[in-house]
């Protein structure tokens, strides 16, 4: 195992605040890295965690994906897609696509762009903070939506999801698992209602479906099924866009002629949101548990092990990216795989929803604030597991 100068702790406020550095050097130092104070190993170079990615038969995610759940020995929130392997997986995965189809996404353009435009009404157009009072709101809304919540419940989802994804620095256990309950017994109830009255939304959809079993029987998804899947997509439809736009305005203020860029040119908005997804992307890392003994960089990584996959870092190797820790939306995106919605069997149910929200979030805002600048000061960053990105970025809007 390589003996390295750096100590990489995911749960220290040097970790929330700013990850990269402590990512270049265990790249450099200690490409598969352990954590004696955490018990876990992290893989941090862009092959080795896109391969990981993909071995689901060495790295599973039947343990759970956070190093919580691996460590606690079971998962804790439902049979959901994100905690399986094949074949179950494969065939939950083929069950959810019939219901999150790219039809059902494109369907949900008008709602986009109406919640959009709605939040941004509310501000004060002068200045605002672009995460609390505006990119917090909109995307849980959407996603809620298609999955059937009432509206006067979706806000609420979002705080529990906040409470339980919180954490203060040094502390790896959640402390908001009575927000999740909370959740999921709201979910719950919802799942009994739309079984008495099927309705013309994803809850529904889920319940009118059916899955093949591992024996070959087909049968309809119980209710824990369905409370997972609506606990996951509600979740990620929550947080990802949300933090990404907040980290979108900083990178814009601190490089103004991509700004200026995308103002004359909005058809570069697309390679925009890929860049901002790779430079600074919400997602840090995801879990998995090794199945086999795991020979690396002159390292074993014994079976039975936690092992981070930093999705993050691999996105900054300039081992895979020309001048990596430059943000530059004109990049050439074919010279590495972009892994800010994961890769392989788990890559993001949500990518499409997510990427056509933050496009149109940009376009709005290349409007709303075409001259802008950042209250640095003001800038606060959230402390959560495995997500990074601002619960504060304050602007002033120049006139």
């Amino acid at each position: 195992m390589t003996t390295a100068s750096v100590v990489f702790d995911p749960f220290s406020a040097e970790f929330f605040e700013d990850p990269y550095e402590m990512y270049r050097q265990l790249r450099d130092e200690a490409p598969v890295y352990y954590s004696d104070r955490y018990d876990f190993y992290a893989l941090s170079r862009h092959s080795d965690v896109a391969a990981a990615f993909k071995d689901f038969e060495t790295y599973s995610s039947a343990r759970g994906v956070t190093l919580e759940e691996i460590q606690g020995g079971e998962v804790q929130h439902g049979q959901s897609i994100i905690w399986m392997d094949p074949p179950d997986h494969r065939r939950m995965r083929s069950l959810v696509n019939k219901v999150f189809t790219p039809r059902a996404i494109t369907a949900q353009e008008p709602v986009v762009r109406e919640r959009i435009a709605y939040h941004l009404s509310r501000v004060d157009p002068s200045g605002f903070d672009v995460v609390s009072d505006f990119a917090a709101l909109f995307p849980v809304e959407v996603i809620t939506s298609m999955l059937g919540v009432p509206e006067q419940h979706r806000q609420q989802l979002r705080l529990w999801l906040d409470e339980f994804l919180q954490r203060a620095p040094g502390q790896i256990d959640s402390g908001g698992s009575d927000a999740m309950m909370k959740s999921a017994a709201f979910y719950y109830d919802l799942v009994q209602q739309r079984r008495a009255e099927l309705r013309d939304d994803m809850i529904s959809g889920l319940i009118a479906a059916e899955v093949e079993r591992e024996d070959g029987s087909r049968t309809s998804l119980s209710d824990e099924e369905i409370v997972g899947f609506c606990i996951l997509l509600g979740g990620a439809g929550a947080e990802t866009v949300t933090k990404l736009m907040g980290s979108a305005v900083v990178a814009f203020s601190r490089h103004r002629d991509q700004w200026e860029q995308l103002r004359a040119d909005r058809s570069k908005i697309p390679a925009a949101v890929e860049e901002l997804l790779r430079f600074d992307g919400p997602v840090q890392y995801d879990c998995r548990y090794t199945m086999r003994d795991v020979a690396l960089h002159n390292t074993v990584i014994p079976a039975g092990s936690a092992v981070m996959l930093l999705g993050a870092s691999a996105n900054r190797d300039e081992r895979a990216f020309t001048d990596a820790d430059t943000f530059n939306i004109n990049r050439n995106r074919a010279e590495a795989q972009n892994l800010g919605f994961g890769y392989g069997i788990h890559s993001c149910l949500g990518a499409a929803l997510a990427r056509m929200e933050s496009a149109i979030t940009l376009d709005h805002l290349l409007d709303f604030m075409p001259e802008f600048t950042v209250d640095y000061d003001g800038l606060k960053r959230v402390s959560m597991t495995s997500v990074s990105g601002y619960s504060n970025v304050p602007v002033r809007v120049q006139s």
